[in-house]
């Protein structure tokens, strides 16, 4: 029992670090959306962690590399990595917690879609209540973010429907291409995350 424990720890480690820097690595794609929305994979480590391991793990490996990130390169005063991790929590856990009732890969594809689709619907209301405002009063204006939209898109008026128009479609994308990487890397790295030879 103590030997896994300690391997789930040292795994949990690992895939955290390895989360962190993904998240370093984000890039814009200001054709889609405005540059100050970051695409990255960093949740694909917590994804392996939340299936190998269990959703607590997934959630743990989304904490950490949010506090790595804000230690090492945080430039948000901690806003974006509250969001990313309110985001990637959702994701991982959700998936986890449906895979953990059925292991197979049916499920897992299941797990991972609804997960997926959970992160695009709470980027809604956790950029509305609270990145958005609080970057608002912080950098730019509530205008100069909309308008930052508008340019994409001229016909977009309010918040709410710049995040459900942009921001819920491009989550959305994020989560099923970490799903894709997932299903990709989860068997051959399967001995690794379960700690077997």
């Amino acid at each position: 029992m103590q030997t896994t424990k300690t391997h789930k720890l040292v795994v949990t480690a690992m895939l955290s670090a390895i989360a962190t820097v993904l998240m370093f690595l984000d890039f814009s794609l200001p054709m889609l959306i405005p540059s100050f929305v970051k695409m990255d994979i960093s949740e694909l480590p917590a994804l392996l962690a939340s299936f190998s391991l269990g959703p607590v793990y997934g959630i743990v490996v989304c904490l950490l590399k949010n506090i790595l990130n804000v230690i090492f390169h945080g430039s948000t005063f901690g806003v974006g990595e509250l969001c990313n991790f309110l985001l990637g929590a959702a994701f991982v856990g959700v998936a986890g917690l449906i895979y953990s009732r059925h292991k197979s890969r049916k499920t897992a594809l299941i797990a991972s879609a609804v997960g997926a689709v959970a992160m695009a619907v709470v980027s809604v209301p956790v950029n509305y209540w609270i990145s958005y405002p609080i970057y608002a009063n912080l950098f730019h204006g509530m205008e100069n973010i909309i308008a930052a939209y508008q340019e994409i898109r001229p016909g977009v008026n309010g918040l709410l429907e710049c995040l459900i128009l942009f921001n819920m479609p491009f989550t959305l994308v994020k989560g099923i291409i970490d799903c894709v990487l997932c299903f990709l890397i989860y068997k051959p790295l399967s001995p690794i995350l379960h700690g077997k030879k």
